[in-house]
């Protein structure tokens, strides 16, 4: 079944949405020499990865993403040379989790001092992450594709799988016997906004884990936008346009292409295909499920954010939650549809290493929650009382805030429906289904369209990896390339 686009291609390629994933197609089609057009809806590029001035003049927020564990070990940006084209600060602790008593957590970059720091669970925390700590690279290629093909590395793909069926579980108890390692993996394992335990969370607990013990959870000198102007940059090198503040309401609507690649939700590809989707393809695409949202407040502050806990003021990304068992409560009363009176929160001051963020002397702070999908709730006070739990005196260093509510994310992204950042539930289904059950998820059963959104595999994070993914399938299918192109910045310079 096609879609009609009459006459010569204007284009080659047409690319709709312009974020990581969106710019990341359009680059790599661009770099096997076609000619490439992105259309965004917005005035400006980026989708989720952007910066801007939220609260005050001087102080540069991130609006969505704000630190990257996946900005090293995506096999595109690692291709694409980004760490050669941006500056990317690795924090001394990836990731830390402050508990009761003044006490925390630390996941330091250095997986043997948070082994020693650990105490008498580092063994443990040693016996799970050292071995896919050696191997990295095997993680990250088992994990940033389709689940269904056969790994490329069968032994660390059975161990990872082994650990996820253990954490994933109610024998997730097991390992460990005090409250600072259990809190660490619980608070990382979080991020898919599901309820806790389940095998989903637990495969991105340990996947971003390994990534904060091997090459670090970076963060953007100047932003999160610092990702997007890169992929600008290239694409535009390359002969790419871009053009923006323009909505796309049918596929029929685009102008003549080869092929058009969609950084957009099954529920959009819907609306611009209307009738002309197989019935059995536009069911499976209708099941697609979406998740719970998240409700975001930006800070400018006077000082750095008072952690009780001295360890924290070096981490990149907090935790806030409490224990395991705080924090499964917390996400489990999401998952039923309510919000938590204790919420978990994911913190990061970036200022703190970049300071870029704020003028001299003052800070940045970007903090989300988990709520219900359509929350209109205000979250401010629930995040800053939170915080305030373990660092006290936060309150009186708050010059200003800016918060969206999960409607209010969801106006800012289409993707985020129900302000769902993850553009579809995470749930061991969805990682295999997503959005269908196919050995080539980008490809629609329309000629020449795909999908290349985070609703496609490997799932949500800025990693570029599901538009490169399409991208390479466009090129296979559609326009006779079997070879990827070249992605590496020294090229880029050769015109």
């Amino acid at each position: 079944m096609t879609v009609p686009r009459r006459g010569a291609p204007e284009v080659d390629a047409i690319v709709v949405g312009s974020g990581p994933n969106g710019l990341a197609a359009a680059v790599t089609l661009a770099r096997a020499g076609l000619s490439v057009r992105v259309y965004e809806k917005s005035a400006s590029v980026g989708g989720g990865a952007a910066t801007a001035e939220l609260t005050l003049p001087g102080f540069r927020h991130d609006v969505c993403s704000a630190v990257h564990p996946l900005a090293l070990a995506s096999e595109f940006f690692q291709r694409f040379g980004l760490a050669d084209r941006i500056g990317l600060v690795v924090p001394e602790v990836s990731y830390g989790h402050p508990l009761p008593g003044g006490r925390a957590g630390l996941a330091y970059h250095s997986l043997a001092r948070t082994v020693e720091e650990l105490g008498r669970d580092g063994a443990a925390w040693n016996r799970l992450f050292a071995p896919l700590v050696a191997h990295p690279d095997r993680v990250a290629e088992f994990t940033g594709n389709s689940l269904l093909r056969v790994p490329r590395h069968p032994v660390t793909a059975l161990r990872f799988g082994l650990r996820a069926l253990e954490q994933g579980s109610p024998l997730w108890d097991l390992r460990f016997s005090g409250d600072a390692a259990p809190a660490l993996l619980t608070g990382v394992g979080a991020h898919t906004i599901r309820a806790l335990p389940s095998i989903a969370t637990a495969g991105a607990g340990l996947t971003l884990a390994t990534y904060a013990h091997a090459g670090g959870w970076p963060i953007p000198v100047g932003g999160s936008g610092a990702i997007v102007t890169a992929l600008v940059d290239d694409l535009l090198a390359y002969g790419g346009e871009i053009v923006t503040s323009t909505e796309v309401q049918r596929l029929s609507d685009l102008p003549p292409a080869r092929v058009v690649l969609l950084d957009l939700t099954p529920r959009a590809l819907l609306r611009l295909a209307e009738g002309e989707l197989p019935a059995a393809y536009a069911r499976r695409l209708r099941a697609f499920r979406y998740g719970n949202g998240v409700a975001k407040v930006d800070f400018a502050l006077s000082d750095p954010v008072p952690w009780q806990a001295a360890g924290l003021r070096a981490a990149g990304t907090v935790h806030v939650g409490g224990t395991r068992a705080q924090i499964r409560r917390a996400e489990n009363t999401v998952a039923r549809g309510r919000h938590a009176e204790e919420p978990y929160v994911l913190v990061s001051q970036p200022s703190g290493i970049d300071p870029s963020r704020a003028p001299a002397g003052r800070h940045t702070l970007w903090a989300y929650t988990h709520v219900p999908r359509g929350s209109t709730v205000d979250q401010t006070a629930a995040i800053t009382r939170q915080i305030e739990r373990y660092a006290p005196g936060f309150s009186d260093t708050i010059l200003a805030s800016a918060s969206r509510t999960a409607t209010d994310v969801e106006q800012h992204n289409p993707n985020y429906i129900g302000g769902d950042i993850s553009a579809g539930e995470v749930s061991l289904t969805q990682l295999v289904r997503r959005p269908v059950i196919s050995p080539d998820p980008w490809r629609t059963p329309l000629a020449g369209v795909y999908l290349c959104s985070s609703s496609t595999p490997p799932g949500p994070g800025v990693h570029g990896l599901a538009g490169w993914h399409a991208a390479l399938s466009a090129l296979r299918h559609d326009l006779g390339v079997r070879t990827a192109p070249d992605l590496s910045p020294d090229r880029s310079t050769e015109r």
